[in-house]
């Protein structure tokens, strides 16, 4: 650092009454900072002309060079642990970093009414992604405040049915149908299905794909056969004594995720079935845990990195050119879909 900025912010302190520490979290937007000492460190460092070089064309700009990141809150998760989350930041970091932006993570508190526009009025961010959002009215209301305010954001992996918001996602009802129908193929048609809540439009979107693999084979829906997890591996857990109980009228177990097939798996051999009598089981997400499971598990394949990478494009102007070319099932410019494919291996394999 030059020792013209650190004199300059000494200055700026001085005139602004708080310590050299407050100024720099000010100027770089970290930290818990009241409004008006906020508002009263950039007025004198306005008058005074003082810009850090590293901020200077943000700071003239009233930027803040942050993509922010919502994380969900998920009681007792290990989010970072979490295949599909580690996958999705890692897209997004990846282009952030090629445009010259840093991501700034903000995770939701339990129970908490999030305001996205004062993340924006803060200068705390530029633009922003909504992870793990759900069906909720304090949720669309507060994304319908950034959209009526002209807010660059983009929701991913959720789709608000009737709103016009800016999302990327994957297309779960053909990963669900296809998924179904490869069971089917094999010969089974007394298909459990392990979903997850239905506040997330996930779930009512692979529910969708399975309802529709069953009609295209002629095959009766059960709503027995329909049990619900959150997703957890702890949820499997519990639903295989279900299953187990069950299984004499099922043939195959579709879990909405891997954690929850993998959950299940682990119950039916904590419960004393060998894994040659297991139903035959496919999972979603295709997480590495996947293809060590035993038997190794079949699952559907969700582009999250390249989710990812679409989704921080969609918010740094000029970079959509960037982007290799994907696969898209859908081309609304307001929601783009990405495709899955199903992986194949031992656990649902019948013939």
């Amino acid at each position: 650092m030059e020792v013209s900025d650190i004199v300059s912010r000494k200055e700026v302190a001085e005139l602004a009454g708080v310590s050299e520490a407050t100024v720099s979290r000010v100027l770089n937007a970290t930290g818990p900072i009241k409004e008006d000492t906020r508002k009263r460190v950039l007025d004198v460092a306005n008058q005074l002309g003082y810009v850090p070089s590293a901020l200077a064309r943000n700071f003239a700009r009233s930027k803040s060079g942050h993509l922010g990141v919502v994380m969900p809150y998920v009681p007792k998760a290990h989010l970072f642990s979490a295949y599909f989350f580690s996958e999705m930041l890692s897209g997004i970091g990846n282009k952030a970093r090629d445009s010259g932006l840093d991501l700034l993570l903000l995770f939701r508190k339990p129970g908490e009414r999030i305001d996205y526009s004062s993340l924006f009025r803060q200068q705390r961010v530029d633009s922003c992604i909504i992870l793990g959002a759900k069906d909720d009215h304090d949720e669309v209301e507060a994304l319908r405040k950034l959209q009526e305010e002209g807010r660059p954001f983009c929701v991913m992996n959720h789709h608000f049915e009737g709103q016009s918001f800016c999302e990327v996602d994957a297309d779960h009802v053909e990963g669900s149908r296809v998924a179904v129908s490869h069971l089917i193929e094999q010969g089974c048609k007394r298909i459990a299905f392990l979903n997850g809540p239905d506040i997330y439009s996930n779930s009512t979107e692979r529910l969708k794909g399975y309802l529709i693999a069953l009609q295209e084979a002629d095959i009766e829906y059960d709503h027995e056969l329909v049990l619900e997890g959150n997703y957890s591996r702890r949820s499997g857990l519990e639903a295989s004594a279900t299953i187990l109980d069950k299984l004499d009228n099922i043939d195959a177990v579709f879990a909405a995720n891997d954690r929850m097939a993998l959950g299940v798996m682990q119950g039916l051999r904590e419960r004393g079935l060998a894994v040659e009598q297991f139903p035959a089981f496919v999972g979603y997400d295709d997480s590495d845990a996947a293809e060590m499971a035993v038997p190794p598990l079949s699952s559907v394949r969700v582009p999250f990195y390249e989710m990812g990478e679409l989704a921080a494009s969609k918010l740094i102007p000029g970079s959509q050119d960037l982007i290799p070319a994907l696969e898209l099932t859908g081309s609304d410019p307001i929601r783009e879909l990405l495709s899955t494919a199903l992986i194949v291996r031992a656990s649902s394999i019948r013939q």
